[in-house]
């Protein structure tokens, strides 16, 4: 037995050889990219709690891939206005977004069936399951391609009917719309004109500055949180309850077409299943802050909730089918959704309202008071 060494020659030939064995009996290690970096921007101020839930979900993104993906939203304004949003992700100005679909109305009015009106009868986490198990991602799909978005949506985030909005007296008939400087969106625009109102469609952030200049004299947004953030309980004291114009919306997450197809096949899944998370998250949070500013809107901001006359409501619902009927005959796309919703409603409201107990008697019985909202 030779008592030499072997040189380091040999042994670095040695290593080379066995390197070159592994590979081929190994796949090889590819070297980390880093994280993928997304700047978003949300439609909202950024003192709304719709900018709130726009960050939490994005925090859920970011925590569930393991900083793989990185999300960054911005507010309202910061790279383009809120109307603006569809097209800066589209074009790749924004990587992705955070609004509701009925801010894209002017781009397809059939965008805005995604909570824009009365849904016959759904309300906004029915309409969720319509959108998942009826037919209308398939069809949002097939929207948003006919107008050359290059977005992927994902509708989510149940919101709870809307008020008729905020007044500077009680709404009590039909006919005190007409002349009214009211402000709203998408199908609502048509619906409100109906009734009588001048509309003016503007972002949420812009609307209590234009009631407090004389601009509006009268608004609606969506909910007690924001309309108490938003300021709405500095230029108004009455706030009317309950409206079909959009009791069955939804929020709209959407991303960059090129940029979502480019990420990981398990990103992409993350992302799916934590609209989903985000989506019970939100409506249990809307849940817990709604019904706090609702009492404190009352007991500190002094404002008087009252519930819509049904003569209003009814009217609603004659004016949107006469809008329907103008849009179905116009927009096929337009008809094809709303038949598929009507539908997809006939079955799952009646399942609803025959299941479902009514809470006010229980309400009532075990708090001996009445809810806040009087009558008009």
């Amino acid at each position: 037995m030779s008592n030499q060494q072997p040189s380091r020659r040999k042994f670095l030939t040695g290593a080379a050889a066995a390197t070159s064995a592994a590979t081929l009996g190994f796949p090889a290690i590819v070297k980390a990219q880093g994280p993928i970096s997304m700047r978003w921007q949300s439609t909202w101020p950024s003192k709304d709690i719709f900018h709130e839930y726009a960050l939490d979900y994005a925090k859920k993104v970011n925590d569930m891939t393991g900083g793989d993906l990185r999300i960054e939203v911005l507010p309202a304004g910061a790279v383009v206005p809120a109307f603006g949003l569809l097209d800066a992700v589209s074009k790749g100005t924004l990587d992705g977004g955070h609004g509701v679909l009925v801010y894209h109305y002017g781009k397809q009015n059939a965008l805005a069936l995604w909570g824009s009106s009365p849904a016959f009868g759904m309300d906004a986490n029915m309409l969720l399951s319509w959108h998942k198990y009826g037919g209308g991602k398939e069809l949002l799909t097939k929207l948003y391609a006919s107008i050359g978005a290059n977005v992927v949506s994902f509708p989510y985030g149940p919101l709870f009917t809307q008020p008729l909005g905020w007044f500077k007296k009680p709404i009590t008939k039909p006919d005190d719309f007409k002349g009214l400087k009211y402000r709203t969106v998408g199908i609502s625009i048509d619906l409100f004109t109906g009734m009588g109102a001048a509309v003016n469609a503007l972002p949420g952030g812009e609307i209590v500055p234009a009631i407090d200049r004389g601009l509006l004299d009268a608004a609606e947004f969506n909910n007690a949180s924001s309309d108490r953030l938003l300021g709405f309980p500095d230029v108004s004291k009455v706030c009317m309850l309950q409206s079909y114009h959009q009791n069955a919306e939804q929020l709209e997450i959407t991303f960059n077409k090129t940029k979502y197809d480019a990420l990981p096949e398990k990103i992409r899944a993350i992302i799916a299943y934590a609209t989903e998370a985000a989506s019970a998250d939100m409506s249990w949070k809307s849940i817990n802050r709604y019904s706090q500013d609702y009492i404190e809107l009352q007991t500190k901001d002094k404002v008087k909730f009252y519930k819509t006359p049904d003569s209003i409501l009814q009217k609603q619902l004659e004016v949107f089918d006469q809008v329907n009927a103008k849009k179905s005959a116009e927009n096929p796309m337009w008809k094809e959704i709303v038949e598929s919703q009507r539908k997809y409603a006939e079955r799952t409201v009646r399942w609803d309202l025959d299941t479902n107990v009514n809470r006010r008697m229980a309400y009532n019985h075990y708090f001996g008071r009445k809810p806040a909202a009087n009558k008009a």
